[in-house]
Formats: C-alpha cells, structure tokens, sequence
C-alpha cells in the first residue's frame, strides 16, 4: 500500500521512519517479498536516496507514490496526467537508481498506467481508480481499460525491440 490515506490525517511518514520499518520487517520476516513505499512528500532527490536504502535494508519492491499531493487544474486526459506527474517522476528516477522493480502507483489511470511503463516501472498499482467505483459494471470496465492500454504498451516495446 501507500501512505495517501495517512495524510489526510495529518500523518507522515519520513525517510529515517520508513527505513526503521523496513529494517524492522525484514528482520522478523526474512524470507518474505518486501514492497516498501516511498513517501512522495520527499524532495525528489530523497526519494530515490531512500529508495536505494531501502533495497540495501532488503526490499524487494520499491512503490511510489504522489495521486495526493497533485491536484490537476485541467479536466479529461490532461488532468489524469497532471494528477499522475508526481508518481511518474518518482518512478522515472526511482527505477534508474536501484536494481529491483518499481511499482508506480497513486493516481494511476487508464491513462497513465502506460506512461508509467514507459517512465521505467515494472508494474502499477490501481487500488483507488477501482474500488471507488459504484458499480461490478464499471469496476470490470475500468480493469478491461487498464489492460488494454497496457497491452498497447507491450506490443510497442516488443515491436521497438525487434
């Protein structure tokens, strides 16, 4: 998961925070898939300096995070990008720093998700664009969208690299 729900609540996470919980975790459970998130409240450059601490502190996965903290000025596809910029930033950065898989998430679309491939994760996470919504119906829409605009993704790479 991610921290976004915290904030809300006036909580935050800070780097020193998140790599004692790391550390903490791996000690008792030694054998576990770790994904650990960094807090988008971090200056850029701190994000990934954690992130590479993180994996030396044995995470596995490295999440970012940022829907909260953007709040898009544009309706339509713009305002999904402009809503996702944090994230993608973090993951560009983040995914060029360390040797393991980014997972980019946190205002991540349809839209997005693509781009977040494209800025170098490995994966997204889409909690939020699929459990608010009100119906099985369009729950089942949404994951159809997703997968469709990743698969566009993946035949791009495969064709690039050909």
């Amino acid at each position: 998961g991610n921290f976004d729900s915290f904030y809300a609540q006036g909580r935050r996470f800070e780097a020193e925070e998140v790599l004692a919980l790391t550390q903490a975790t791996r000690s008792l459970l030694p054998d576990i898939t770790l994904s650990v998130t960094v807090p988008h409240i971090l200056e850029l450059d701190r994000q990934v300096q954690l992130a590479e601490e993180l994996v030396k502190a044995g995470a596995d996965i490295i999440q970012t995070e940022g829907g909260t903290s953007s709040n898009p000025v544009h309706p339509g596809t713009l305002g999904l990008i402009e809503k996702a910029s944090p994230t993608l930033a973090a993951a560009y950065e983040i995914s060029r720093a360390v040797s393991v898989p980014v997972l980019c998430a946190s205002g991540i679309s349809n839209v997005t998700a693509p781009l977040a491939i494209a800025a170098g994760a490995s994966g997204v996470g889409v909690g939020s664009a699929i459990n608010q919504l009100n119906s099985e119906v369009a729950a089942i829409a949404a994951v159809r969208g997703l997968v469709e605009a990743l698969a566009t993704v993946n035949r791009s790479v495969l064709g690039a690299r050909r």
